[in-house]
């Protein structure tokens, strides 16, 4: 995994380079993503590992699900195919969306909960997080019951574990220590 991302690193800061300069941060998120969509496909995979695939139709066929590409994204689509590095797609899209995060100053933050968080709820946690950290807060909330009670937080690196299953396992592992 890491060799895939070191390898990916070059391409995700060229695209990030590039949209910045566009001013076209979400729009390549949007393009980034779909693309990687494709190549995690595994039909696909076997498709773009194949040493007899057609390079032209190869193309035609990545555009042809995405839909209309801008030319610059055809572009990045040719130079990774000329490096035998469309494969490496998700990951490119993983270091770009890091890139773009630090721009904006934002983080992705995924809350898990035992029970469906409201609204109000969701922004306090957002509100608490901006503040503890300094950033934008883009959160996304799942159900997770296993979680007995209490929410999970997931910021980057970052890991807050409120629930109540956790704080079992804490308990547990000062009892067997």
């Amino acid at each position: 995994m890491a060799e895939r991302l070191t390898m990916a690193r070059p391409y995700a800061e060229a695209v990030f380079q590039l949209a910045q300069g566009d001013n076209a941060l979400p729009q390549w998120t949007d393009v980034l993503q779909s693309l990687a969509l494709i190549a995690g496909d595994k039909q696909m995979q076997d498709i773009i590992s194949n040493p007899e695939t057609d390079s032209e139709a190869l193309f035609g066929l990545i555009v042809s699900i995405t839909g209309e590409l801008e030319p610059k994204a055809k572009n990045l689509v040719r130079v990774l195919m000329e490096n035998d590095r469309l494969l490496l797609l998700p990951e490119i899209a993983h270091l770009y969306e890091e890139h773009r995060a630090r721009a904006e100053a934002s983080v992705d933050v995924e809350v898990s909960s035992a029970v469906k968080l409201d609204a109000e709820q969701e922004k306090a946690i957002a509100a608490a997080l901006e503040k503890k950290l300094g950033k934008k807060i883009k959160l996304s909330s799942s159900v997770d019951e296993s979680l007995i009670g209490g929410v999970v937080i997931h910021a980057g690196d970052l890991v807050i574990d409120g629930s109540v299953k956790g704080r079992l396992g804490e308990l547990a592992s000062h009892l067997i220590h």
